[in-house]
Order: C-alpha cells, then structure tokens, then sequence
C-alpha cells in the first residue's frame, strides 16, 4: 500500500497483507487463501445442484443444462457458476 500525500511513512505491520481477509462480522475469524483450503469450505451443501437441476443416480450434468443453469439468479444459478469453475480446475 502506498502512503498518500501527507501520510507519511507507513509501518511495515500497518500494511495489509494481500493474502489475509479478515470478517467484518467476526474480526476474529481471518482467512488466508494461499494455503489452497477454500475449496474445501466452499461446497456447504453436496449434491445440491444435481438435485436442483433433477441429474439422478451418478449420471454427469450435461454442459447445455449447466450452462442454461448458471444464467439463473440465486443459489441454483450460483452453484451452477462454481460447478463451471471446478471443471475447469480439473486435471484432464
């Protein structure tokens, strides 16, 4: 963080850290997202989106209703996006 005109010099523990978020509704509660674990807090709810969009058993969810699913507003479209970005993270 630079300091503006007329700050003055700012202490290196006065500057955020990039990789540090902390709550504004629990202070106490900070996150850092380089340790790679947000994934794993990510999904509260498995399976969720396949019984939203009605995929049974073990099928896969076809890519024409994932991404009809992903204009949708609220939580069916928000956990249509994360679906999207999870498929890209993985390895073919």
């Amino acid at each position: 963080m630079r300091p503006s005109r007329g700050m003055g010099d700012m202490e290196s523990s006065k500057m955020p850290t990039a990789k540090t978020i902390k709550r504004k509704d629990k202070p106490q509660d900070v996150r850092v997202y380089s340790e790679g674990n947000w994934i794993k807090d990510a999904v509260k709810k498995p399976g969720a989106l396949r019984t939203q969009l009605g995929v049974k058993g073990e099928k896969k969810i076809p890519a024409k209703t994932l991404a009809k699913a992903t204009k949708v507003p609220g939580k069916l479209g928000q956990r249509a996006r994360l679906a999207q970005t999870f498929a890209k993270m993985r390895k073919k």
